[in-house]
């Protein structure tokens, strides 16, 4: 008997493409493809960088080419974004995952307690998002984030373009890319510690500035080029925060640039304390594992409307008109995007997809006559 193709989730970013996969019981995790940078992905191609339709199909190509075709594909979406359909992405269609509704779905299968309202702050490569999340009835309802991208190069990215520049390299060179991806990985401490000083004391700040806290590609990078880099962190967040008007709200912090524990302070001091990830799981990862445990059926995304969506049908029981309404929709099963792909389990757990209307006429002799009536949500979706 052949297996079934394993499910995958995809988050195609604008510096790596992601592919992840939660087999059986045991965590997500990144699929090790050719070219992969330990703990990021694979570079995106320069071909593909900022068309994510495009991006998506190259990281299914690599997938397909090295596992095969996917039993299900997720994939992971800025929320309320909605690129077209690439055929190269090839069968069985994606599933569109907004970041805030991944991120949640990850942290409902490690059993964190549901807190509403929550923030989801996405602290990408591109810019900031800032998603405000409630539960509704089961069903997260999370209202449009403002983005900011401080430069043309983006939010994270321009922030590893700065720390490449003091070192005279490039950042559209993979391989530095790559180099320093795993910089990071040996000496992020020693540089958090550094920065975190500089922050705290801006008045000692020189003192530390000519420390090495990085080498890639034989060049040194200094805790000075690294405090001159992070405030086009703090100052794209600032403006973010200044321009959604938060109140001191639970927030999750994700992304690559949410790898930086002096960051994350930043925004705690505005926000209040973040919710933690579970397990110590990597930022830049969360939203690709959630879509993953998603894709895998091991939870919900808890992305469906809320609501019931019915018709006004008129009806002749005994005689007698009488307006009624009849149910084209449950709530809890309509999804937000998308054409339906392989059903889903519905907020409530029932395992259940959208079901079909069904009438019980009344014993009486009736009829219905509703082809000509227009159709009404209870309530409308928003």
């Amino acid at each position: 008997m052949t297996a079934a193709a394993p499910a995958v989730a995809v988050d195609a970013g604008s510096r790596y493409l992601r592919v992840a996969r939660a087999d059986g019981d045991g965590p997500p995790y990144l699929v090790d493809l050719p070219g992969t940078v330990p703990g990021e992905g694979l570079p995106t191609p320069d071909r593909v960088r900022g068309d994510r339709a495009a991006a998506l199909a190259a990281a299914c190509a690599a997938y397909r080419a090295h596992c095969g075709p996917p039993g299900r594909l997720v994939a992971v979406v800025p929320h309320g974004e909605h690129p077209p359909p690439a055929a190269e992405t090839g069968e069985p269609p994606p599933q569109l995952l907004g970041v805030p509704h991944a991120v949640l779905a990850l942290l409902r299968h490690a059993g964190t307690p549901p807190l509403s309202p929550v923030l989801v702050c996405d602290l990408g490569g591109t810019g900031v998002s800032l998603a405000r999340c409630l539960l509704t009835g089961g069903t997260w309802a999370v209202s449009g984030p403002p983005r900011h991208a401080p430069l043309p190069g983006g939010y994270g990215a321009a922030f590893d373009r700065a720390l490449l520049d003091g070192a005279g390299l490039t950042a559209d060179d993979p391989e530095v890319l790559r180099l320093l991806a795993l910089a990071r990985a040996e000496s992020g401490r020693r540089t958090e510690v550094a920065l975190d000083r500089m922050v705290a004391r801006p008045d000692r700040a020189e003192r530390l500035a000519d420390t090495v806290v990085h080498e890639v590609a034989g060049r040194e990078i200094t805790a000075g080029v690294v405090h001159r880099a992070f405030a086009r962190l703090t100052e794209g967040l600032d403006r973010v925060l200044a321009d959604a008007g938060p109140d001191r709200t639970p927030v999750v912090a994700v992304g690559g640039a949410a790898r930086s524990a002096t960051l994350v302070r930043h925004l705690a001091d505005r926000l209040g304390l973040p919710v933690p990830l579970p397990d110590g799981t990597d930022p830049a990862l969360a939203p690709v594992f959630g879509a993953a445990l998603v894709a895998a059926g091991r939870v919900d995304a808890a992305d469906r409307y809320p609501h019931a969506v019915a018709v006004r049908v008129h009806r002749t029981v005994g005689g007698l008109p009488r307006d009624e309404e009849l149910v084209i929709s449950p709530p809890g099963t309509l999804a937000r995007a998308g054409p339906p792909s392989s059903p889903r389990r519905a907020a409530s757990g029932s395992g259940s997809g959208p079901r079909p209307p069904r009438a019980a006429p009344d014993a009486r002799s009736s009829s219905w006559s509703g082809a000509r009536a227009p159709a009404a949500a209870s309530p409308r979706p928003p």
